[in-house]
């Protein structure tokens, strides 16, 4: 079914950007040939605090950030396609000063909003199978648009080239609960080195979702991330070791901001619904647990246009 399929890559990118609003071609089901979709989406996150290396949360360091993505779709083929975005955002850190090992910045000391562009995104997917199910896998390449500040709370990025592997699966329930949809990704990340320490990650997306009517599509989700590598900060209670830990050099307090070893679980839920020849969707995720991660939410809004440039 057509609006299944548009449905359903609704959804996907509202979890997309909830997880990581560069990363929004995920979706198992891939454009018609010849057409093209233009994405433009909000989202605001509110970080909280920090969960330390034992997990326990630090109400310290708070910041939020909120940004416009800029997404284009376009279907080379009935299975191929190909997509580009980037992101415009804004960051400001909202605390008072942070303990004494951690370098309070002039990116924050001013609590005053920063933005820039972040980094662009170029993603070949190639679907394999039809409705009621899809198998794709995907390749992503990012790119920092220009070398900006990483240092910080207030800061738009981590200023990171990365390669993206992955697959992204999709299934109908057809027999069983005709309206009902599963969704389920995949992603591994070579992620740029800095200091020669690894920072790879794997990340995993599930999702259930509905067809409440023709139209509307709702969706619940769970998002779960995994650093291989990364620097860990340690903890007051010692464990598994008390702060700075391996952040014990110089260099490599200069640059643990991007570094720390980021492993999280996120969970939420949203909407999209079909107007024809646009898409509106929304959707929230909140931070369940983690370690070095942030904590918080993020709320997420936008539209999708079709155009079927083959006519």
């Amino acid at each position: 079914m057509k609006l299944t399929r548009r449905l359903l890559a609704a959804a996907a990118i509202v979890v997309a950007l909830a997880s990581a609003p560069s990363q929004v071609a995920a979706q198992a089901f891939t454009l018609p040939r010849g057409v093209a979709a233009v994405t433009v989406a909000w989202q605001y996150i509110d970080n909280t605090g920090h969960r330390l290396s034992n997990g326990d949360l630090m109400k310290l360091g708070q910041s939020v950030s909120t940004g416009v993505l800029f997404e284009v779709d376009y279907g080379v083929t009935d299975r191929l396609s190909g997509t580009v975005g980037i992101p415009y955002v804004f960051a400001k850190y909202t605390d008072g000063v942070p303990p004494p090992f951690i370098p309070y910045l002039p990116v924050d000391t001013c609590h005053c909003w920063h933005s820039t562009f972040q980094d662009i995104s170029l993603t070949a997917r190639y679907r394999l199978g039809d409705d009621p199910w899809a198998v794709t896998p995907l390749v992503r390449y990012v790119q920092p648009s220009h070398d900006y500040n990483y240092r910080g709370e207030a800061v738009v990025g981590r200023d990171l080239r990365e390669l993206q592997v992955g697959v992204h699966t999709g299934l109908r329930l057809a027999g069983l609960l005709p309206r009902a949809s599963l969704q389920a990704a995949y992603t591994y990340s070579f992620v740029q080195k800095i200091l020669n320490v690894p920072n790879d990650r794997s990340n995993v997306l599930l999702s259930i979702g509905y067809a409440a009517t023709s139209r509307l599509y709702v969706h619940a989700d769970a998002n779960w991330q995994k650093t291989h590598g990364g620097l860990r900060f340690g903890s007051p209670t010692g464990d598994p070791f008390f702060p700075p830990g391996e952040v014990n050099t110089p260099d490599l307090l200069r640059e643990h901001d991007r570094m720390l070893q980021d492993n999280y679980w996120h969970a939420g839920g949203g909407l999209s619904y079909s107007f024809g020849s646009f898409d509106v969707f929304a959707s929230v995720s909140k931070y369940l647990s983690g370690t070095e991660t942030h904590n918080g939410q993020a709320y997420t809004a936008g539209l999708t246009w079709y155009f079927n440039l083959s006519r």
